[in-house]
Parts: C-alpha cells; structure tokens; sequence
C-alpha cells in the first residue's frame, strides 16, 4: 500500500517510476524527490467515456497525473482520511471525496439508478448525492476524504446496514443499494436533512459512515 497515514488529515504516498498516481487538484501539501504533477483531462483510468459520464453527472472533480520517484502528502481543507485498500473488488464513492488513489485501479463511473431502480435515482435527488458514482476497482491503495472520522461496518448476507444518506462515504464488494422510509419514525432516527430515508445495503462487503451529515 503506497499511503502511509501521517495523522489523521494527512497522508503520505510513495511514488516510484513506471507508476502513476491520481490526486484530486489541489491536494498536495508537500514533496520530496523528482516528482511531476499534470493536469489530467482524460478522466483518469475510465478514459474519456468515464470523463463524459462523469461531466454529464456534474461529477467531472479535476485530477493530477502524479510520477516520478520519492514522496507526496496530501491533504484537503482538514478533512478526515480514510485510507481503504482493494483487492480485486471494487469501490463506489462519490468523485469529489477522492483524494489520491493507485494508477493501477480501473476507474469507471456507475449509474446509481441501476440499483435500486427508480429508488435508486430518488436517493440521488432526496440526498444530494451524484445520480452518478465514481468506481474504482482492482488491487490498490485510495485515501478518501470524509468529515469528523470514519468508521467501517461490514455488511454480511441477510444483515444488511442501514445508513442515515447524509453520511454515507463509500462502499466496496458485492453489495446491493436501495433507499427505504422510516415513516412513522422520521422524527427519531437519523439527522440528515432527509430523516425520513435510510440507505440500505445488503450482500457481502462493507460501508463507511463518516461521524457527520455535512458534505464536502
């Protein structure tokens, strides 16, 4: 794993030659060694079909193309980051809570309502979170940015995880999403400014919920 967590918003990547890196712009606080940093405008891995459907969702968050030889930090406006590894499965977060990620990583971008059907597109009008989400997917490192702390919930089969929307962070394997009501307990659980939804998550894999409603 190329990220080493220097505290809990900050983090440290280690870049070698031959390999590239992705970070959101504006990301990086420092380096050392012979580092290059370039506006990325293909879309990262997902090339340009993944760049349209990213511009289309209003999604398109600008990218660095990192390389070189020696070590970055990277941070962004005091956020929380999360660092999760992949190993062949695939992560859905939303674009703009990337902070950097390994190059290896296939990046794609999904449709949220293709889970959850009709459900699927309300949770991205009733929350505010992108109809589209970001995927990466492949053996690899990425540092998410989440607010006041991350915490992982694994999700097994026949336990599904309810999440209040508001804050939801990311999730990876083999999971199914949909939205539910709380109707007649909208007023108790939840604080998000859509109290009266719950993201639901059922398979196998985990989620993870940051210690606050507020986005990025």
């Amino acid at each position: 794993m190329p990220f080493r967590e220097i505290n809990s918003k900050m983090v440290e990547a280690t870049v070698v030659p031959g390999q590239k890196m992705y970070s959101q712009r504006g990301a990086m606080l420092a380096y050392k060694g012979e580092v290059s940093f370039t506006p990325n405008i293909a879309g990262g891995q997902g090339g340009l079909m993944s760049m349209i459907g990213r511009r289309v969702a209003d999604e398109a968050t600008p990218l660095m193309t990192v390389e070189g030889s020696g070590t970055v930090m990277f941070g962004h406006g005091g956020h929380h980051i999360q660092v999760i590894g992949l190993t062949g499965d695939t992560l859905y977060v939303e674009a703009d809570r990337l902070l950097a990620f390994d190059g290896t990583l296939q990046q794609g971008t999904m449709f949220m309502g293709s889970q959850g059907g009709v459900m699927g597109m309300v949770r991205g009008q009733v929350t505010g979170q992108g109809l589209f989400t970001t995927t990466l997917k492949g053996h690899g490192a990425v540092a998410v940015m989440a607010h006041g702390g991350v915490i992982e919930l694994p999700i097994t089969p026949g336990r599904p995880v309810h999440v209040d929307p508001q804050a939801y962070v990311a999730h990876h394997g083999d999971v199914r999403n949909k939205l539910s009501t709380a109707l007649g307990w909208r007023d108790m659980v939840g604080r998000g400014s859509g109290e009266a939804f719950q993201l639901e998550l059922s398979g196998s894999g985990a989620v993870y919920v940051q210690a606050s409603e507020e986005k990025l």
